[in-house]
């Protein structure tokens, strides 16, 4: 059984977006691509209707690519259980309201189970200054945090 990895939405932007000006995005743009070509058959991949509705949202023709990138992926459901863990995850030691939709992520991986979640987002979700705080609400609880990676490390 291939291990299941969450594929957050910066993951699916950097993936499906044209090349960028920027040498940091363009670089987060090429490892993503290496590690979709490369890596990702390796794994179960899997998302959320969080995911796809933000992917879905913006200028239409990179929206239809976004939800391209997220074909034959299995979308996992909001549960009450995710709801209240990423409410908790709202604090000022670990994420701002203004990142609810983050920590949902995190909530929806973690009620799931899934053991990676991939992603960009190093404001809010790869964060190492809220990371432990993040991990002690998970284990309040009863959630394991998942291993939040790049695809670099992945």
């Amino acid at each position: 059984m291939k291990p299941r990895v969450y594929i957050e939405t910066t993951i699916v932007s950097y993936l499906t977006a044209r090349p960028s000006r920027s040498l940091e995005n363009r670089v987060r743009q090429l490892s993503t691509q290496r590690w979709w070509s490369t890596r990702q058959a390796n794994f179960e991949c899997v998302a959320s209707l969080l995911v796809r509705d933000e992917c879905g949202a913006g200028n239409s023709d990179a929206a239809a690519l976004r939800l391209g990138g997220l074909a034959g992926l299995e979308l996992l459901l909001l549960t009450p259980a995710a709801v209240v863990l990423a409410e908790a995850l709202i604090r000022p030691d670990a994420l701002p309201r203004i990142a609810a939709d983050d920590a949902l992520h995190i909530a929806i991986c973690a009620d799931h189970r899934i053991p990676f979640l991939l992603t960009w987002n190093f404001r809010h979700i790869a964060n190492a200054t809220i990371r432990q705080t993040v991990r002690s609400i998970c284990l309040a609880h009863g959630f394991v945090l998942p291993t939040i990676c790049t695809p670099d490390e992945l």
